[in-house]
């Protein structure tokens, strides 16, 4: 069984599975649309991520108003409570997540206005850990793989990492060059959404080692 389920209650809980893996699949999209607007320079696949945001948030209304559901017409095991409440939350991260890859697409419309300013490589990089970040936590969530949602918070440190090496470097820009501050802001802006997307895949993956272990790790320093 990879997820909990309680008797005539499955089919409640199939669709609430089945509405994450759908907003999963769209936030992995548009973060990967919007990686593409911003290195291919491409307005129109920008529009198109603009386009689709939409959809998550209806999605996170669709996920809370089933929970409630759920809850209100049937008296959930403990295992249920607990699906309950992670699926709420990480509805609300995968949201998060459409939402900062909606703030890459616009700033990288802005940066379409002026010549690059430096090669893009630390940003993609932060991308490719974040998208597999998120792949893996659904992976976790669908597959009963908690052990996963270990490895994946420490992935977030990588990410946090090179975003604060690349905030240094963009700083020396700023400094040494005025006339790049507007660029440098634009990127430091993407980077900072990269992180919070990593932060978000992070939370997921505390939810997941939750649903299964019923431990809270949130706050573990460990």
């Amino acid at each position: 069984m990879s997820m909990p389920t309680n008797g005539p209650a499955s089919e409640q809980i199939s669709n609430i599975r089945e509405t994450l893996l759908m907003m999963a699949s769209l936030a992995d999209r548009n973060l990967a649309l919007a990686m593409r607007a911003l290195v291919e320079r491409d307005e129109k696949i920008a529009a198109a991520v603009e386009a689709e945001d939409s959809q998550l948030d209806q999605l996170e209304i669709n996920v809370d108003e089933l929970v409630i559901n759920h809850m209100a017409t049937h008296a959930p095991v403990a295992t249920d409570c607990r699906f309950m409440l992670v699926a709420s939350k990480i509805s609300s991260n995968l949201e998060r997540i459409g939402d900062s890859a909606v703030t890459i697409v616009r700033r990288s419309l802005e940066l379409n206005r002026e010549p690059l300013l430096k090669p893009l490589i630390d940003i993609p990089r932060m991308a490719k850990i974040a998208e597999s970040m998120l792949r893996d936590g659904i992976t976790a969530l669908i597959d009963n793989k908690p052990e996963l949602a270990q490895e994946i918070i420490r992935r977030d440190k990588e990410v946090d990492a090179i975003n604060k090496q690349l905030a240094r470097e963009l700083t020396s820009f700023m400094l040494e060059d005025p006339g790049t501050i507007t660029r440098a802001m634009n990127l430091t802006l993407v980077a900072r959404a990269l992180e919070r997307i990593a932060d978000h895949c992070k939370n997921i993956a505390e939810e997941v080692y939750y649903l299964y272990h019923a431990v809270d790790i949130r706050h573990d320093r460990k």
